[in-house]
């Protein structure tokens, strides 16, 4: 009997042991499974890395935080977004290449770079050629931009969105500008651009292309006379230390575009997609109503300190201009007529 019962008993313990040995392996199981959810969670997040040229005080970064906010709100955190403000990445010309080529995710970039890539952009860069900002949301926002946009895809990158710089006014440390006239002579800086090139030519000035980084130094050193930019850029750049004048002229509309490489893009998922589309354009208005407030404020800072703002009648300006029209009539003018006609409707 006695070893019936010890019998027993070594069977009740190994039982016990073995069942002690089985709830020991689930619970370093359960103890690592948070772990492990963890680390696939982590490895599926996707970081997309934006690039601009501007300070982190500027719209165009503004614009890019919302822009990354929204990203991982509709994307449940799958997808963040790094800034790297301050051409960090390159320069705006370096950064749309590398963008096509893949070595750069996305970057916010002014329209006149952009148009070494895809020349139908140089559109954008006709002087006068919209009266308002509304006028240019109409036809950046509807099919006209859209569809220019889409011709990206041919060089590796997907447009999201028009964001905005502004209208462009020109400083000086010469003297006060009215007319077209008074522009006669003055070494302006100008963007790479041949529309902004000819237009400064046609309006009598010098127009010297050149690098943003290198404005200040030139017209502190007399190199040129001045430059011209919106509101936000003069501040920003401090241009009001070295040059007196800014007059309004308005002369070109300058929006900025919001681009990632088409690659990485199509590797989403169409929900991600999706997500990251939404949060372009909720972004892109967003960064407008930074801009133009921005624009509108900065007038007196600049007047502050001790920028003369003039108003002009940019009646002069607009007729010296019709030379670059009639320039570019052949490479342009069907596009111009067609934003003409949206314009008019």
């Amino acid at each position: 009997m006695r070893r019936v019962l010890a019998t027993v008993l070594v069977l009740v313990l190994s039982f016990n042991l073995a069942a002690c040995g089985n709830s020991t392996g689930d619970v370093k199981s359960a103890e690592k499974g948070p772990d492990s959810v963890k680390e696939n969670t982590e490895a599926s997040v996707k970081t997309i890395q934006l690039g601009h040229g501007q300070t982190e005080a500027h719209p165009y970064h503004l614009g890019a935080v919302k822009f990354a906010e929204l990203v991982d709100q509709y994307t449940d955190g799958q997808i963040k977004v790094e800034i790297f403000p301050n051409a960090t990445l390159g320069a705006e010309r370096d950064m749309v290449e590398g963008v096509s080529m893949g070595s750069v995710d996305a970057c916010i970039t002014t329209n006149a770079p952009l148009t070494n890539f895809n020349s139908n952009f140089n559109v954008f860069e006709f002087p006068y050629l919209f009266e308002n900002v509304e006028d240019a949301h109409k036809v950046l926002d509807g099919e006209f931009g859209q569809n220019l946009m889409d011709e990206l895809g041919n060089i590796g990158i997907k447009g999201l969105a028009y964001f905005e710089n502004g209208f462009r006014n020109v400083t000086n440390s010469k003297r006060e500008i009215l007319t077209v006239e008074d522009l006669a002579g003055l070494k302006i800086r100008t963007m790479e651009s041949e529309v902004h090139i000819a237009a400064f030519k046609a309006m009598g000035a010098n127009p010297t292309p050149m690098n943003w980084g290198e404005v200040y130094t030139a017209i502190q050193q007399g190199t040129i006379d001045g430059q011209e930019n919106p509101a936000m850029a003069i501040l920003d750049g401090k241009i009001f230390e070295v040059n007196k004048y800014l007059s309004l002229t308005e002369h070109f509309y300058s929006p900025a575009e919001l681009l990632i490489n088409a690659d990485l893009f199509q590797s989403l998922t169409t929900q991600q997609q999706e997500a990251v589309q939404r949060a372009a354009q909720e972004a892109c208005i967003y960064e407008r109503e930074q801009a133009f407030a921005f624009n509108r404020d900065k007038l007196q800072t600049l007047s502050d300190n001790g920028m003369k703002v003039t108003e002009v009648d940019k009646t002069s300006f607009k007729e010296a201009c019709q030379k670059v029209y009639e320039q570019y009539s052949d490479e342009y003018g069907t596009q111009i007529a067609e934003i003409q006609a949206l314009l008019a409707d």
